[in-house]
């Protein structure tokens, strides 16, 4: 088990333990890449789920519901709006319409050097362009962590809107992808960095 995930645990038993709930919906969009899976909560987009046919959206429904201590349900009040509008700019951005997403995020699901790792990604990673592991590693002064930035895209709670396609390996190759290398490799063309594929 890594620090982050030995942090993730603790927080999510500290959280089961005060009998804390959260409020948060689920619903899935069909996209070019395949079906997405997403869950909002009041403060934002909470997770992004790749390839979330039955079986998977179950699998991540489950999970949500044992760390938020509570099922999806119909989002209420001012969360009323947001899955919505996610799926409105995730069209746009499939479109080519989007080159920047504004959507409010839920960062609770990554925490310590994940987190930090993250947040420098979509603050400082715009479309299309890539940045290394070492370079990422960097930019958030940890030098000597390009592995644990691969760690941190692989444990990535929202990938496509906290774009971890964008990180590749230093010497040019495409690096890892949690939701395949196909995927990668069709964000990347969609944003210009690859070639689009011939067929």
């Amino acid at each position: 088990m890594t620090d982050t995930e030995g942090a993730d645990r603790a927080e999510e038993e500290a959280a089961a333990a005060a009998g804390r709930t959260r409020s948060w919906s689920w619903r899935t969009l069909e996209t070019p890449i395949g079906t997405l899976g997403l869950a909002v909560t009041a403060e934002g987009l909470l997770r992004v789920v790749f390839d979330a046919g039955e079986t998977r959206a179950a699998r991540a429904v489950e999970e949500l519901t044992r760390r938020l201590g509570t099922g999806p349900d119909a989002p209420t009040g001012a969360a009323r709006e947001l899955p919505a509008e996610t799926e409105r700019q995730l069209g746009a951005y499939f479109d080519g319409r989007l080159r920047a997403f504004t959507v409010p995020l839920d960062w609770s699901l990554t925490t310590g050097f994940n987190r930090r790792v993250l947040r420098a990604l979509a603050a400082h990673v715009p479309y299309g362009t890539v940045v290394g592991y070492q370079d990422l590693a960097r930019r958030v002064g940890e030098p000597g962590a390009a592995r644990a930035v691969g760690t941190a895209m692989g444990a990535n709670p929202l990938p496509v809107v906290v774009p971890c396609h964008r990180v590749v390996e230093s010497d040019g190759g495409i690096g890892g992808f949690g939701g395949g290398l196909e995927v990668k490799r069709a964000l990347l063309a969609l944003e210009g960095v690859l070639p689009q594929p011939l067929f």
